[in-house]
């Protein structure tokens, strides 16, 4: 597909909210390592709400007290890293103003720390998976597992329920920047027509990797029950890095909760990254739309 004016949108920015706990700090290195392989700056943002208030009055300093631990990422990363870095400190509300700012710089990917689905510490945590299902840009949930060397091995989860090709076009660049094999794993169907839909599906990705010769492997699910749980282990087996979803597919599937199966996999015990990526537009092409610049 040709790239359109859609594509100039974005500033080739990782943006990575904090809140100054240890698993956004996380975050933190997880997004400047990203965004040097990437080759894109990085924009480091406090939301300043009530929560913040209360914790610079317990500390007995003000809002400049927010600037100087944000210059100190800055300091620091950019000395070891040699990434550009901006910060940045905004009144607001993590549901909205992560996602305005997201749209008024033109980044690119997020990368977002969760303390998990339980435990809600000083700004994030479950709450996490609201931004995420808002974001128009790919957001990686990362908790307090390191980036070590990069996304070697990536998941790529396949069924007729979660609508996984929009996600094709960032699984091809991680793939490519990190010299990573990609695990496509997927859902059994026992019915004729949705198994066929489903190997359409599956040809139709294949076909994209193939062409850019990307390295994949295409395991089959044992089971159609608890898919999300399979993922997970398989992704334990192989030693995954990454896990690539669509968070937020145009689907009306009885019996399938699309928040059960984002968090599941977004909060999985064994820590391992998740990429959300919501769809941006529909069309027999829509699979082949890329937001990279």
């Amino acid at each position: 597909m040709a790239k359109t004016k859609q594509e100039k949108k974005y500033n080739n920015i990782v943006l990575v909210p904090t809140d100054f706990s240890e698993v956004c700090g996380n975050a933190v290195s997880h997004g400047v390592k990203l965004a040097r392989f990437l080759g894109y700056k990085v924009f480091i943002l406090h939301i300043i709400n009530k929560e913040t208030k209360t914790a610079l009055k317990k500390k007995n300093v003000g809002t400049d007290y927010i600037d100087v631990r944000l210059k100190e990422y800055k300091r620091y990363y950019e000395k070891r890293y040699q990434v550009q870095i901006e910060t940045m400190a905004v009144e607001g509300s993590i549901f909205s103003t992560i996602n305005m700012v997201a749209g008024e710089i033109k980044a690119n990917l997020m990368v977002m720390g969760t303390h998990g689905k339980k435990g809600l510490q000083h700004v994030f945590g479950s709450y996490a998976m609201k931004v995420v299902e808002e974001s128009t840009i790919p957001v990686v949930v990362v908790q307090k597992r390191s980036f070590r060397s990069g996304y070697r091995d990536i998941v790529f989860p396949v069924s007729n329920d979660i609508e996984p090709r929009q996600a094709v076009q960032w699984a091809k660049l991680m793939a490519k920047l990190f010299n990573a094999r990609l695990h496509i794993y997927v859902a059994p169907e026992k019915e004729v027509a949705r198994r066929t839909s489903l190997s359409i599906i599956t040809g139709q990705i294949t076909k994209v990797f193939d062409a850019e010769k990307v390295s994949y492997v295409i395991t089959q699910a044992e089971k159609a029950s608890g898919f999300a749980d399979q993922v997970i282990s398989y992704s334990v087996i192989k030693h995954a890095d990454l896990i690539m979803i669509m968070t937020r597919p145009n689907i009306d599937v009885a019996g399938f909760t699309l928040a059960a199966w984002s968090e599941k996999l977004m909060f999985n015990q064994a820590q391992i990254p998740v990429m959300g990526i919501n769809p941006i537009e529909y069309g027999y092409q829509y699979y082949e739309w890329s937001m990279l610049a």
